[in-house]
């Protein structure tokens, strides 16, 4: 048996807007996220966590932010593809744990929709998605409220 695991680590700046996409759910909040995509942190986290396990390179390697056919995607289309690869490669997707660092929004109450969200597209049982979200007790860029930071760890077995 095979066993992989892989780490995904990735920032975005708050800027204009008035929701943030964390886990492809849409949060009210009075900035968004800047990013060429939709600057969906916590899916661009897992994203490089599959291609890690994978040693497959990053998530900026297979969609380069350079290339503007991806300037504003859905970052769905670059977890699919991870997940799509994996596959192809012959192993299936064990668990992923995705921690998510930020002063605000709060995301306790989205946590629910983001691990239905987040699971549908791993094509996981919700239970072996872990969303969380941790503060960084007002230190550094997430705790003077500039951004959210996430890391996130995918474990890959191939029979």
């Amino acid at each position: 048996m095979d066993i992989r695991l892989g780490n995904g680590f990735d920032v975005h700046a708050f800027g204009e807007g008035d929701h943030v996409v964390l886990c492809g759910v849409k949060i009210p909040f009075n900035q968004g996220l800047v990013g060429h995509s939709d600057a969906d942190v916590s899916m661009h986290t897992v994203t490089d966590a599959i291609y890690g396990a994978l040693a497959q390179g990053d998530i900026g390697q297979h969609f380069p932010p350079s290339d503007p056919q991806w300037k504003g995607a859905a970052s769905h289309v670059f977890l699919r593809h991870a997940v799509e690869l994996a596959v192809e490669m012959g192993f299936a997707i064990s668990n992923v744990d995705c921690t998510l660092i930020c002063e605000f929004p709060k995301i306790g109450p989205h946590t629910p929709a983001m691990r239905a969200k987040m699971a549908d597209i791993l094509c996981l049982d919700p239970s072996r998605v872990s969303v969380k979200a941790t503060t960084s007790e007002k230190l550094g860029f997430t705790g003077r409220g500039e951004g959210i930071a996430c890391i996130a760890t995918a474990a890959l077995v191939k029979p």
